[in-house]
């Protein structure tokens, strides 16, 4: 499970743990402007193992792989103190080219030494920023890369690929209830800034784009919510 510390990955790893009997997750240091997502990991797996009682004995080994190159090669917002904004190309400058390969192929290889041959990852193209590497046909062309580079079956599993925001918070309620929401809202980093304030939605900013989707998608899951309430 490629688990960064964020609401998706939290989402992603819990639906990990209700369909595979043992999973291990991998976290990366790449050279990011703030540790806040790294430091929130630690957090959310603790407090599984800890409220989790389903859960708990699935959650194995924890992974953090080093890809400071990333951060070697620049030039992005996520990786040098730079204003966030677009790029000339239209695309955010918040995108780390090759994120996302690397991520995956480093957790292959991983994987490959540990007999795993399953990758979860919390990439989307619905609700999203337009980054090229979280399109489901960039994952199923690594995926097929991966299988042959390394000449064993890999499938890499991405349950957000298609829901919104919305839907990812309530994938977490449905599969983790309220008490995996509330994990989710007190413990999960997904900001830009790395910021520790703190809302109705959870940690964040509250400006930056990743801070205004899950806002926003929080906000559709709650007006959601209290509609069926009623």
């Amino acid at each position: 499970m490629l688990f960064s510390g964020g609401q998706d990955s939290t989402a992603c790893l819990a639906w990990a743990l209700t369909r595979f009997e043992s999973v291990e997750t991998v976290g990366f240091a790449y050279g990011q402007r703030h540790a806040a997502e790294l430091q929130a990991r630690k957090r959310i797996l603790a407090r599984i193992r800890a409220e989790f009682d389903a859960w708990k004995q699935k959650l194995a080994a924890d992974h953090v792989l080093e890809l400071g190159v990333l951060s070697q090669i620049g030039g992005s917002a996520l990786t040098e103190r730079i204003a966030i904004g677009v790029r000339a190309d239209g695309l955010p400058n918040t995108f780390v080219p090759g994120r996302n390969l690397l991520f995956l192929t480093a957790a292959a290889a991983l994987a490959s030494r540990r007999g795993i041959h399953d990758l979860v990852g919390g990439m989307c193209e619905t609700d999203y920023s337009g980054y090229p590497d979280c399109r489901s046909q960039t994952i199923e062309a690594v995926q097929h890369a991966l299988s042959l580079g390394l000449a064993e079956n890999f499938v890499i599993h991405t349950p957000l690929m298609h829901i919104d925001k919305a839907a990812t918070w309530s994938l977490a309620n449905q599969l983790g209830g309220e008490q995996l929401v509330r994990l989710t809202i007190d413990e999960t980093v997904t900001c830009y800034e790395g910021s520790d304030a703190r809302h109705d939605w959870g940690r964040g900013c509250g400006e930056c784009p990743a801070c205004s989707l899950r806002a926003a998608g929080f906000a559709r899951y709650a007006q959601e919510k209290a509609s069926r309430i009623r």
